[in-house]
């Protein structure tokens, strides 16, 4: 059998739907000053609180919904966003809202 790339990378790359959920959804919780200051100002919003929101989607999100995405900050991603799991309830709902069948 033929593997190609995409048979390794994880759904998300390919849907995004979390990050494009909600301007409330993307916000610090448990993150010290420390992993805060390491996210670029331009995407963090004004209040300090989470990641901007270009309306309903992350500033750091980059891509298409549902075809092709990828966070530009993966590495430092805050903590809401590396608890979202494939599959998990959050994922399905954000699915939902973008009309993308859910992960079993």
């Amino acid at each position: 059998m033929h593997r190609t790339a995409s048979d390794h990378e994880s759904p998300c790359q390919a849907c995004g739907a979390c990050c494009s959920y909600s301007p409330n959804w993307p916000r610090f919780t448990t993150e010290d000053d420390a992993a805060l200051d390491l996210i670029p100002e331009r995407f963090v919003n004004e209040r300090l609180s989470g990641m901007r929101c270009d309306g309903d989607r992350c500033s750091a999100l980059s891509g298409k919904v549902g075809d092709k995405t990828s966070c530009l900050i993966y590495t430092i991603r805050p903590e809401v966003c590396r608890t979202c799991m494939p599959g998990d309830v959050e994922c399905a709902m954000a699915r939902r809202r973008h009309g993308l069948p859910i992960l079993v």
